[in-house]
């Protein structure tokens, strides 16, 4: 049976902070718009900041589909699924925000992470509601390990390189949105 929650509690964050992978759900205003659901799970890149906000720092990807829907509307839900020991699903909605690289803010946000080649912002959200459920239909799964290939990518590409990435692959969403359109790096 779910539950509503006041908040994200000490048993909720604890549940939060041990799994490896997390689901990130946003969509668009337009109902002929794309619904976008991006799996994140580097290590070291999610934050519970208090009982009501939560962040992650996001790094440079194939798409921007997150980063255009949140700037558009800010709706956000993420949703943390247990593979391991007892089922338990925990969704946490509310509104998020960008905070890029090159904002004031962003060295404030940031030192909550392990900073990684690539990273471009970190998404903030403030909660506006906290559930769990029982998550019986989830898989029993065993966690390998996390893959080493993004971070290397990256550092490879360098700064220059990566903010060319994300001119040609992150200035726009899927349905045209503007995503990660403003780079200064580009100009250096």
């Amino acid at each position: 049976m779910g539950k509503v929650h006041e908040s994200i509690d000490h048993k909720l964050r604890e549940f939060i902070e041990r799994q490896p992978v997390f689901f990130v759900a946003t969509a668009p205003l337009s109902g002929e718009g794309h619904v976008n659901v991006s799996p994140r799970g580097l290590p070291g890149t999610f934050a519970v900041l208090d009982e009501r906000t939560f962040a992650w720092l996001d790094v440079t990807g194939s798409g921007s589909e997150t980063i255009a829907h949140l700037r558009e509307n800010g709706r956000v839900t993420v949703m943390f699924c247990a593979f391991e020991g007892p089922p338990n699903i925990v969704r946490l909605h509310g509104r998020g925000r960008i905070v890029t690289t090159y904002d004031s803010e962003f060295d404030g946000f940031a030192r909550h992470f392990d900073r990684k080649p690539g990273t471009r912002a970190v998404i903030v959200v403030d909660v506006d509601r906290v559930s769990d459920s029982c998550g019986w239909g989830v898989p029993l799964m065993a966690f390998e390990g996390h893959r080493d290939l993004l971070g290397p990518y990256f550092e490879r590409k360098g700064d220059a390189g990566s903010a060319a990435y994300r001119a040609d692959r992150n200035r726009r969403s899927t349905d045209g949105l503007p995503a990660f359109d403003y780079d200064p790096a580009e100009s250096g």
